[in-house]
This record gives structure tokens, C-alpha cells and sequence, in this order.
């Protein structure tokens, strides 16, 4: 049956599908666990070890049709006879070597390993070790955080647009007066401005350090971009997130914000942003995301009444609740519910995998409620 979900997997490769061999081990292990001789549950056991998204799901059903109804590529062509011994991923993160060794009748026997970066990418941040937090860090400098295109009020020059009658004069007046060439201008096109709001209370401490260290990557990357910590107040930790050093910039950071592990009055500091920041033009038309559980010690009908301001002034919120990826979780906590009527975007955010979904979130925010 593996010698199969290998080829199978040659056909998905082929008609365009991402599949890893650590994929095709899991469909093999599927597999075994079900009946291989029952359609469905064969597909059942690809479909849901091989495919990770909606778009995938047509490629999918179009190679398993030509694979296993007809037999395409199964029987092409002969192939050495190969055994794979599977181990359990070690605590390393660094990239393992490839190995081929020889089994007791003489035949090759290739070594196959879970990738670790893989694993890593996966593995719920609460979990992580010391040594997977500096991994992490190399992770994050590869993922940029960057609100959506917008058009601005402001005018550069363009090929074709509205009339420029300013320049257009000044180049008549290098040729005696004759307005020979037309100059234009259009509206200028930027990102949108990314706030992003972090809860350091007590109940997000097991997230709150990998957090952290994603806010620390996104403002270093540069863009229009401010963070902010969430506590029992509100503390604008960006100009201690610039240094370079990600450990520096945390200690800087812990150093500035008073309330770290502490209680949660979300409404009260997201009273005091619109109050403070956001009216004054930090969250007009800018892209907010909040990471945080929902846990609130304060009203929360002040909360709820401070996300109707903010919905009101952001052009889109994102709500980031690390719980959100447990089995059978329902966004029962007071503060959660009275703040998801007014989020657009409900995200986990307990794996990096999870922050690439936020990112890109981020970047295709194109119209409300989306």
C-alpha cells in the first residue's frame, strides 16, 4: 500500500499539487487503519492527509479518478523494490540528513524523516521549547505583515491620468511658451496602515511570548505599522520593538509594559486607544488586529461599545484568539461574545501556520465583512 501512495503521489505532483513525503506517510498510515478495498474510505484518507485547502479539493477528485478508477501510473513502470522505515521526529530543528542503508537482504533502504521545520510550523506555540523559540525567530523574519492596496488623496506623476496643469506649465516654459508634452498625475497607491493590539494578561501567557516576537518581526520589516500591548491599560510598545535583537527588543519591551501576566480590562484599553490613538487618525482606514482570548474582567457592555467605535473608524478587525484552534471550542467567554458581532476576521493564532493565515488575511483585506 505505500508503494502506492507513493505513485499516487507522483500523480498529484503532476497535476500541480504540493504533497511532501510526510503527507504520503500519513495516507499510507490512514490507510492501514481503514478498509483499503472500500472507495470511500480510501478517498476519505486522501483527502483529508493530502489536501489542506478548498482549491485543492478539485485537483484532488480529478487525480483520484485518473489514479484509482483507471490505474493511471500505478503499473507504468517498474521501480526498484524499496522499504522505508519511518522513526519519530527528534527534538532537533535543524534540517536532517538524507541516509540510504542497506537492509538485512542487501536491498536500499531510504530513511525517510519528518521534516522538523514542517513540525515546527504546526506545533501549538504553547508546546514550544527554548531552542523552537529561536527557530521560530528565523521563521518569522521570512513573513511580512502588510496591510491591503489603497488609493490615497495624494498625486504622484503618471503616464496617463488627470491633467497636471502645474507641470505642464513649468515644461512650457523650457520651450518658449508652448505646452509641447502634457504632464498627468494619478492617486498615489499604498498599503494600509496594520495596528496590531496583544494581550499580555495572564491567561495568554502560554501565547503571549511567541506573539510578541511576531509583532517584534512585523514592525522591524517596516511598513505603516503599530503595535501595542493589551493589559489591565494600554501600552504602545512600537519604538521598543525597532531594535534589531529580537531578545533586546523584548526585554525593552517587557520594561515598558507594567501589567504583563496580569488581569484583562479589554474595553478599557480599547477605550483608551480610540480615545487616545484612534480618533486622531492611527485607525481611520487602517486594518486592526487583536490578539487575545476574550477573557475580560471588566464590563462587558463597555467593550461592546468600544468595538462599535472602532468598527466604525478601522476599515477592517481582525480578532486573533489562540484557543479558537481547540477541539470543540465556542466563543463562550463574556468579553469574546460581545466582541465578535463587530470582528470581521475570527483567526486562531496558536501556530506559525496560523500567523501565515493572519498575513495574509492582512493583505487581501479588500472590502468589510469578506
Amino acid at each position: 500500500m505505500l508503494d502506492a501512495a507513493v505513485a499516487f503521489g507522483r500523480v498529484l505532483r503532476g497535476a500541480g499539487l504540493r504533497v511532501g513525503t510526510d503527507r504520503l506517510v500519513e495516507f499510507a498510515r490512514a490507510i492501514e487503519e481503514m478498509d483499503p478495498s472500500r472507495r470511500d474510505d480510501v478517498y476519505w484518507s486522501g483527502r483529508i492527509t493530502l489536501t489542506s485547502r478548498p482549491e485543492d479539493i478539485e485537483v484532488y477528485d480529478r487525480a483520484f479518478e485518473l489514479f484509482w478508477e483507471t490505474g493511471g501510473g500505478a503499473k507504468a513502470r517498474p521501480r526498484p523494490k524499496v522499504s522505508l522505515s519511518v522513526p519519530q521526529p527528534d527534538r532537533s530543528v535543524m534540517p536532517p540528513k538524507k541516509t540510504v542503508e542497506k537492509n538485512e537482504s542487501g536491498e536500499e533502504a531510504v530513511r525517510l524523516r519528518y521534516s522538523p521545520v514542517e513540525v515546527l510550523r504546526r506545533k501549538d506555540f504553547a508546546l514550544y521549547s527554548p531552542e523552537e523559540f529561536a527557530e521560530l525567530q528565523r521563521l518569522l523574519a521570512d513573513l511580512r505583515l502588510s496591510g491591503a492596496l489603497r488609493r490615497s488623496r495624494r498625486l504622484e506623476p503618471a503616464p496617463r491620468g488627470r491633467n497636471d496643469p502645474r507641470r505642464t506649465l513649468r515644461g512650457a516654459m523650457r520651450t518658449g511658451g508652448e505646452a509641447v508634452r502634457h504632464r498627468f498625475r494619478k492617486a498615489r497607491v499604498q498599503p494600509r496602515r496594520v495596528v496590531l493590539l496583544c494581550d499580555v494578561s495572564g491567561s495568554m501567557a502560554p501565547y503571549s511570548r511567541a506573539l510578541l516576537r511576531f509583532l517584534h518581526a512585523s514592525v522591524v520589516a517596516g511598513g505603516r505599522l503599530e503595535a501595542f500591548s493589551i493589559g489591565t491599560r494600554l501600552t504602545r510598545i512600537t519604538r521598543e520593538l525597532t531594535t534589531r535583537d529580537p531578545d533586546r527588543a523584548l526585554r525593552q519591551t517587557a520594561g515598558a509594559v507594567q501589567d504583563i501576566s496580569g488581569g484583562t480590562r479589554l474595553g478599557d484599553a480599547i477605550k483608551e486607544f480610540v480615545d487616545r490613538w484612534g480618533q486622531r487618525g492611527m485607525a481611520r482606514g487602517a486594518v486592526v488586529v487583536i490578539f487575545s482570548d476574550g477573557w475580560d474582567r471588566g464590563d462587558v457592555s463597555v467593550l461592546a461599545e468600544q468595538m462599535q467605535r472602532l468598527g466604525r473608524l478601522a476599515y477592517r478587525i481582525v480578532w486573533v484568539n489562540p484557543l479558537k484552534a481547540s477541539p470543540g471550542y465556542k466563543p463562550l467567554a463574556g468579553g469574546m461574545a460581545a466582541a465578535l458581532p463587530h470582528v470581521d476576521v475570527f483567526l486562531s493564532g496558536h501556530n506559525f501556520e496560523s500567523l501565515e493565515e493572519l498575513a495574509r488575511a492582512v493583505a487581501a483585506a479588500t472590502e468589510r465583512g469578506g
